[in-house]
Formats: structure tokens, C-alpha cells, sequence
């Protein structure tokens, strides 16, 4: 199933699978798409049995709605860390939007230290943690737009949205512009409102879940596979070789029935009686194999 989460703040991304995990009271293999830290909040798409191994196909764009707290610097680049420098001076609307803007497009951003990303197969924050800092290499991600939404409660706040790549550290994003604003920044709040296509309309709170799970009742929240992957165009697998497909073969595009095939690219297949295979994908040559079966 694709159960979509609301995560509250104060839980990691595990906390979340495995409180759903021990509500449904089994073995089921459970996991999840995307990390959000502890602070955080929004969309978290929970994957349970077989739909675990479909984490690598969903459209992986994510948007945010951020808090950015000017004039304070930390280690962690949230609000949450260590500070490290504070400024007093009041930066304007105006000039903030300027920055803001500037952040659209591909960028470079350097991974914090504070951060999954691994160093010869040790996470970035486990090395925070005791004091180390190392070399990072920028890495190149994509924002595809950001939306001023007006300034928050506390001052010197200002709220924004930003729809972007995977990959992208919005924290990152904050302390940049604190850096070009020459005061400092830090993230002061991040909800996640879409993720692998999934809106915070369509999610549903931990508590809520939990109960669910506990009744045996999850399928009542959970998306459908194929509308997750609506983004998809539809292929027929052809009845005489549908056998051959679902274990493991290729077959030719001139066979498949539906849209011309491009190669490359992933499609929602079906059988002809209308009966949703699965996720398939062409390859250079045109052939048609499955990645992934319902």
C-alpha cells in the first residue's frame, strides 16, 4: 500500500514506519520515500510490502513552505542548532525578495554537515556530532520556482515557497541568502507539501493512521498504484505475451498497444481486460520490460 503520512514535528522519518509497523502488529516490510528531519512536517509517503521496492519510480519534485529566521547563523543551519552568529540589523521586504529570487534556476549547494549524505559510508552528522568537520563537494540541484508569501510573526521572519529537485536542502537555501544578505539565516520551520506527486491535501495524520492500522483498516487511506502514477501513459500488454512480461522478458514495442514508445521512459502497463500490471520501461532498442509488478 501507499499510505500518505502527515508527519508531525518531533519524530524522524523512522519513528513514523516503525510506530505504523508495530500498529499493524506484524512482519510487514514497511519503509518510506523521502527523510525529513525531526522538525519538520508534511507529506511522508509510507510504502508497506511489496510497494517498498517502488521508491526509485515516483516523480521525485518536492515542494516546502519555509520559515527563514534572518540574522541568526547556526550549525545546523535550523533553528534548532548551536548559535553561531547573531545580527541585528533589520533587513527589509524589498531586499529579501531580491535575494530570494536570485535562488531560482540550478545551483550549487554544499551538503551541511548535519546531513544523511555519507563520507566513505558514515553519515555527515554522525562525524557533527563529535566535532569533525570535512570537506564537502557542491552538488547541483534545481529550483524550479519560488513563491514570496509574506513575512512571519517573529522579525526579521519571512515565509516562502520553494518547488524543487530532490536533493535540495532548503536550510542550505536559507543560510545561502543569509550569507548574500550578509546577516546570517537559518530555517526557522519546513512543511513538506507535495512529495513523489502526493499533496498535503491528501495526506492523512500519524494518529489517525496508527488507529487504522491497528483495526486492519489501512487500505481505506491508501492511494491507489494507479493513481500515483497517473503522470504515466498507459501501455496494453498483449494477452499472448503477458506470461513472458510478468516473468521477467522483454517485448518488442510493435506489439505493445497504446501509445508510441519512446525509449527511456517508464509506463503504467496494463493487461487488455483492463487489469493494471504494473510499472514498465522501454530501453534504447524499444523493448518493453517491467520494472515493477503489481
Amino acid at each position: 500500500m501507499i499510505i500518505p503520512v502527515n508527519k508531525p514535528s518531533g519524530y524522524t522519518s523512522h519513528d513514523i514506519v516503525a510506530g505504523i509497523r508495530r500498529a499493524i502488529g506484524n512482519k510487514t516490510k514497511i519503509g518510506h520515500t523521502g527523510t525529513l528531519d525531526p522538525m519538520c512536517t508534511g507529506v511522508l509517503p509510507v510504502l508497506t510490502d511489496n510497494y517498498t521496492k517502488l521508491s526509485d519510480y515516483f516523480p521525485s519534485n518536492k515542494a516546502y513552505i519555509c520559515k527563514i529566521c534572518l540574522g541568526i547563523a547556526t550549525d545546523t543551519e535550523d533553528i534548532t542548532g548551536t548559535v553561531l552568529m547573531e545580527c541585528s540589523s533589520i533587513i527589509s521586504e524589498d531586499e529579501f525578495k531580491d535575494v530570494l529570487a536570485g535562488f531560482v534556476g540550478t545551483i550549487e549547494q554544499i551538503p551541511p554537515m548535519y546531513s544523511s549524505v555519507k563520507k566513505n559510508g558514515v553519515p555527515l552528522y554522525k562525524l557533527a556530532r563529535k566535532g569533525v568537520e570535512i570537506e564537502r563537494e557542491p552538488r547541483t540541484v534545481t529550483v524550479y520556482d519560488i513563491k514570496y508569501n509574506g513575512p512571519a510573526d517573529a522579525k526579521n521572519s519571512y515565509f516562502f515557497t520553494v518547488y524543487c529537485s530532490a536533493g535540495t536542502y532548503i536550510r542550505t537555501i536559507c543560510a545561502d541568502i543569509g550569507k548574500k544578505l550578509g546577516c546570517g539565516a537559518c530555517m526557522g520551520s519546513l512543511e513538506r507539501i507535495i512529495s513523489n506527486g502526493i499533496a498535503i491535501e491528501k495526506c492523512y495524520d500519524y494518529e489517525s493512521v496508527l488507529v487504522l492500522a491497528e483495526n486492519g483498516m489501512l487500505d481505506r487511506v491508501a492511494i491507489p498504484f494507479e493513481k500515483a502514477f497517473a503522470h504515466l501513459d498507459r501501455i496494453i500488454i498483449p494477452d499472448n505475451g503477458k506470461k513472458y512480461y510478468l516473468n521477467g522478458g522483454i517485448i518488442s514495442s510493435d506489439r505493445i498497444i497504446g501509445v508510441e514508445i519512446t525509449p527511456e521512459r517508464d509506463y503504467l502497463a496494463y493487461a487488455e481486460d483492463g487489469t493494471v500490471l504494473g510499472l514498465a520501461r522501454a530501453n534504447e532498442e524499444l523493448f518493453v520490460k517491467s520494472l515493477w509488478n503489481k
